[in-house]
């Protein structure tokens, strides 16, 4: 057992007071993990891109389709350009929201990463359900009214198999998945790219 003695002090010439070792407590500073300031910035930015690319890419592809290209050409055409924007907007997304954030370690990155694109998926989902398409809206309507001039004689109504559409929903069930995934990659590289590194005596740590 170690028998601690109290600490004289002598602070004053010629007088020796006693007095007890002084304690200090580590006061922890706590504060959120996540920023939600940088990652609304990182989806605005992200949707914003994703409208432009894929206005982009439906303007080259009807322009294509007025020439000597082929509807089906076309529409696959549109649907991998469609993938490739959607990649390129989270990516410019997840790399906005770490670089609006301050420093922080590659792990709380990943964090806004991977909150940035699940809020993206919410948003564009709510948005996608209430019938909100901004710029496809204009080309919508436009097309709407191209129909219209069409007589209904000229106009054959398809037929309906049951099974087809089930397949047909199987495919895109599955094309949703697989890029949301690619999208949560995506998401994660830019914010792990874009985030800022802390520097510790001059260097970046």
């Amino acid at each position: 057992m170690i028998n601690r003695e109290p600490r004289a002090d002598y602070n004053e010439p010629g007088v020796g007071t006693m007095s007890e070792p002084a304690i200090i407590n580590q006061v922890v500073d706590y504060h959120d993990r996540v920023r939600w300031g940088p990652i609304i910035a990182g989806i605005v930015v992200a949707i914003a891109t994703q409208l432009v690319l894929s206005a982009l890419g439906a303007a080259i592809g009807l322009s294509i389709s007025a020439g000597e290209g082929t509807a089906g050409d076309v529409g696959t055409g549109i649907g991998i350009w469609s993938v490739i924007s959607l990649l390129i907007a989270l990516f410019i997304g997840g790399w906005v929201t770490s670089s609006t954030c301050g420093p922080m370690n590659n792990k709380t990155a990943l964090l806004h990463g991977l909150i940035f694109w699940a809020t993206t998926l919410a948003v564009s989902s709510w948005l996608l359900a209430s019938g909100v398409s901004g710029t496809f809206g204009a080309a919508l309507a436009n097309a709407g009214d191209v129909l219209n001039q069409v007589s209904p004689g000229e106009i054959q109504a398809p037929q309906v198999d049951a099974e087809e559409v089930a397949a047909y929903s199987a495919r895109a069930a599955w094309w949703f998945i697989i890029g949301s995934l690619l999208g949560l990659v995506a998401s994660l590289i830019g914010s792990s790219v874009g985030r800022r590194k802390s520097r510790v005596n001059g260097h970046r740590a």
